[in-house]
């Protein structure tokens, strides 16, 4: 939101904006447009501006586009996403990029995982086809693999498994247990020597490595592992190149009402001057730096449904 809040559409970029939106806070003279945005989890419900209809507070890329889908610029100026377009939208919506991400998978530090596997190995454990540790490799335990997924909200969860499936989302299998909150190892359910949960890769190092991590918003006993030999972190804790342009690597995104976003009124010029590519977030590349994230030099470019 421009003096005002933002739907909050998807967690991983939580941070980030919430940073950005204070560093701008301090930079812009008074009287010009501000970021603010509301986080993912609290109460319910939330009126995202003054005198605005309460509506309930999203919680993922699917429900935080609704949300702006649903309710007029009185309410909401933009949404924010790890999705790209996708068929079936609604038209006409802006899809904004500012960064890149990557999902990876995590196991918990000293459990029966293994420190890699492969695009199949990973496929096969999510399908089902693999339920023991042995029919990976025979030098592991011999015990049952947990796979986890994000509650069915999270773009992690569909991100991971389209890639999975080589651009088409798998059906996950039977034996596959959904519910834990994304990029969240610190639900209990995770704490297990068998488990596997898909992860983002810019969230962890923004909680482990950024400093932004809360004692409930990390990765618990999760370590981030390998897909493919690739690793998902340098040695400089950014997200590893070769990893991201793997199909793990994926944009974050702004979404808008595109009449809104392209125009010529105060209101267009205000969210232009902070989405667009020569806004405050594309030109301050090492804020999204700062949060485990990596600039793009599509920065503000648009995607119309």
């Amino acid at each position: 939101m421009l003096n005002s809040a933002a739907a909050r559409t998807s967690f991983r970029d939580q941070g980030v904006v919430r940073g950005r939106a204070r560093e701008r806070g301090r930079a812009v003279a008074p009287g010009l447009p501000r970021l603010y945005s509301w986080d993912a989890t609290g109460t319910n419900p939330i009126t995202p501006k003054a005198g605005a209809v309460p509506i309930n507070r999203p919680d993922g890329s699917g429900p935080g586009f609704t949300a702006l889908i649903s309710t007029t610029v009185s309410t909401l100026d933009f949404a924010r996403s790890s999705r790209t377009v996708a068929p079936g939208d609604p038209k006409p919506y802006s899809f904004v990029p500012f960064a890149k991400d990557a999902v990876t998978w995590s196991a918990e530090a000293g459990g029966h995982a293994p420190a890699n596997l492969t695009t199949a190995q990973l496929k096969a454990v999510y399908e089902c086809t693999v339920t023991n540790w042995l029919q990976i490799d025979p030098s592991l335990a011999n015990a049952t693999v947990k796979p986890y997924l994000p509650q069915s909200t999270s773009d992690t969860r569909v991100a991971f498994l389209k890639a999975l499936g080589g651009g088409t989302a798998i059906a996950p299998g039977a034996c596959v247990t959904s519910g834990p909150r994304n990029d969240r190892g610190t639900d209990p359910v995770l704490d297990d020597i068998d488990a596997v949960f898909p992860y983002s890769v810019g969230v962890c190092i923004d909680q482990v490595h950024r400093g932004h991590g809360t004692a409930v918003e990390s990765p618990g006993p999760l370590t981030l592992r390998s897909i493919n030999t690739i690793a998902p972190v340098d040695a400089a804790q950014n997200i590893n190149a070769p990893f991201l342009a793997t199909p793990y690597g994926r944009l974050l995104w702004h979404i808008f009402r595109s009449a809104e976003y392209t125009g010529a009124d105060a209101h267009g010029v205000a969210l232009r001057s902070v989405f667009g590519p020569q806004g405050w977030i594309c030109a301050h590349p090492a804020v999204i730096v700062a949060y485990g994230f990596v600039p793009i030099a599509n920065c503000g470019s648009i995607t119309n449904t």
